[in-house]
């Protein structure tokens, strides 16, 4: 089908929520998306004259049909997405990147069920708890509901007709008081399964009503004298309270609800999702998700909303989400908190999801260097909206002391890293005064006038340390050049880290903790760094020279003679007095000896 007759076809969609599917000539199914209103979000694709994705424009070329499915509502066609997407795994789709196998626990469909721990879970009538973040964690519960109940952990078949034949006899694990004995009928059917019971309470989170629960039996034993029973169940209590205390107890009056956060960089999204139940946090699961297009960071947030509640069974009636998904969930409020314990909730979800980044990127650098490299130059690029790789970026700053001494550093990052070779540093010639604009109008030009004469390759991206004053006398040279529009050109305050456009009267914002903002904010350190130390050793040489020339016949020339031979005025009163006459003779030599000794 021609491009034109999906055009048509778009024509002929209704105004209904539902999923879209595209296809390429080959009948591939290449993206499915959702839709509030079907007509509106699949034309959008095709009434567009340029794309900020270069994807999606190879996107919308490669379409060749178009297929909907209506839905009720827009978080059913989230749901179906979704699923659609698992089954059909589309190229230019987002892809949930988690590829490990969880853990669950199991609780079998038999008489007197056994509990245990398994990955995958199969169609087999059993019930199934989880999934766990790790199997260690699973393990935990695992061991603290078969230590609390003695359940039995044989592979026994324990019908009533077997059990009431003696088929099986009690096994080691009776004799160690692991199991109470069912296979010989010596734990009725009755107190095993109200164990159970209690059980799927706790394999679900749900341990504050257990332990209320058995608060109440105890008392009910010791009221009946039963202390043998009464202790027991004490000391189920003690290994509920032990194993509560492992989870992070937010407040019992949170109840429960999910916490959704995200962290970015140019390499994908991470998503951490926390199941809290009762106050108390009991699950915490962080999983990538790859955009292909131009996803917005509320369509990632509405994917993983669908996909982990889904996961993990939730039907929590309240989500803490950092911002407002843009969509209705049924029996479900969002909140976006601004203090108090949600807004901790959501402060640890937060930085569960960069830490994951973080540990991925670090793993990404031992491995494989130059991506890292690209990562960190890709995120360099869409932070400053570049229409290219910074891979050579240089920094100006400039150092005076009241309008003495001025100098001006240039400092060469090659690859977000220091090229120290390539530093340089200008004496400012024409400047009288402290006047910082002119003194980066000067270094500025005396920099790139050369490159473009000697025909050297120029830097992708200049930042200037300094506000608007110096970016604009910087963007003064640029134009006298030749340069506006060949190189990016970029301010950075050193009050607030924020970051100035030449024609843009609004600063941007980084994130504090962007890999864009560590590598300006080092380009800016390493300038002033530099500068600094080249600025202290002119004045220091310049002060020196000058108490030199203040000794009554000792003049500039003798002066810098002294210095590059002995390189202080310390080096001259410590040498010895035959140096000192070799370099100057012997009655200058008197003089300036005689003028230090007395000096001090």
């Amino acid at each position: 089908m021609a491009d034109l007759d999906v055009r048509e076809k778009v024509k002929l969609l209704p105004h209904q929520p539902g999923v879209y599917q595209f296809s390429d000539v080959a009948g591939n199914i290449i993206y499915i998306g959702k839709a509030k209103d079907l007509r509106n979000r699949v034309g959008s694709y095709f009434n567009k004259q340029k794309y900020e994705s270069g994807k999606t424009a190879k996107l919308v070329a490669n379409i060749t049909d178009v297929r909907v499915i209506v839905v009720e509502t827009e978080f059913d066609a989230l749901l179906l997405e979704n699923s659609l997407i698992k089954q059909h795994q589309p190229r230019y789709n987002v892809m949930l990147k988690d590829d490990k196998s969880y853990p669950w626990i199991r609780i079998r469909n038999e008489r007197f069920p056994r509990v245990e721990g398994m990955r995958n879970p199969e169609d087999d009538g059993a019930e199934y708890y989880g999934p766990y973040a790790s199997s260690r964690v699973m393990h935990t519960v695992v061991e603290l509901v078969n230590s609390m109940y003695k359940l039995r952990s044989c592979n026994y078949e324990l019908s009533v007709k077997n059990v009431e034949r003696g088929k099986y006899k009690r096994c080691l694990e009776f004799h160690m008081g692991n199991c109470k004995g069912p296979c010989e009928g010596l734990q009725p059917q009755e107190e095993y399964d109200a164990s159970i019971t209690e059980i799927r309470q706790i394999v679900r989170g749900r341990t504050r009503g257990v332990s209320k629960l058995l608060k109440e039996q105890m008392q009910l034993h010791a009221d009946a004298t039963e202390f043998e029973k009464a202790e027991v169940v004490r000391q189920r209590i003690e290994q509920l309270e032990r194993f509560q205390t492992r989870n992070t107890i937010v407040h019992a009056d949170i109840g429960d609800v999910d916490v959704f956060a995200l962290a970015s960089d140019a390499g994908g999204t991470s998503v951490n999702y926390l199941r809290v139940i009762d106050g108390a946090v009991v699950h915490g699961i962080t999983v990538e998700l790859k955009p292909k297009l131009e996803e917005t960071q509320e369509d990632l947030l509405q994917l993983a909303i669908a996909e982990l509640r889904e996961r993990f069974k939730s039907n929590a009636p309240e989500a803490i989400v950092p911002f407002d998904p843009g969509i209705e969930v049924p029996d479900v409020s969002f909140t976006v908190p601004q203090r108090g314990d949600k807004k901790a909730l959501l402060d640890l979800s937060e930085r569960n999801a960069r830490y994951f980044l973080l540990d991925k990127r670090k793993q990404e650098k031992l491995v494989d260097p130059e991506a890292a490299t690209n990562r960190i130059l890709e995120q360099l690029k869409q932070d400053l909206r570049l229409n290219e790789l910074p891979r050579h970026i240089e920094c100006f700053d400039n150092s005076n002391t009241q309008g003495t001494d001025p100098v001006s550093a240039c400092v060469v990052f090659k690859d977000a890293k220091p090229s120290k070779k390539d530093y340089r540093h200008f004496n400012i010639r024409t400047v009288v005064g402290p006047d910082d604009f002119a003194s980066m109008e000067e270094a500025v030009e005396r920099r790139y006038a050369r490159l473009v004469t000697e025909g050297e390759p120029l830097p992708q991206l200049v930042v200037i340390d300094g506000g608007k004053g110096q970016l604009h006398a910087a963007m003064n040279v640029f134009d006298r050049l030749g340069l506006r529009g060949k190189i990016a050109l970029v301010g950075i305050a050193k009050r607030l880290e924020e970051l100035y456009f030449p024609e843009d009267p609004v600063p941007l914002h980084i994130d504090k903790r962007s890999s864009s903002l560590k590598v300006i904010q080092h380009l800016r350190n390493e300038a002033h760094r530099f500068g600094i130390t080249h600025h202290r050793g002119k004045r220091s040489k310049r002060i020196v020279r000058t108490g030199l020339e203040a000794i009554e016949g000792i003049g500039p020339h003798t002066a810098q003679k002294l210095l590059a031979r002995f390189g202080s005025i310390k080096g001259i009163r410590e040498a010895m007095p035959e140096d000192v006459i070799a370099e100057i003779g012997a009655k200058k030599a008197e003089v300036v000896l005689k003028a230090l000794v007395t000096a001090i």
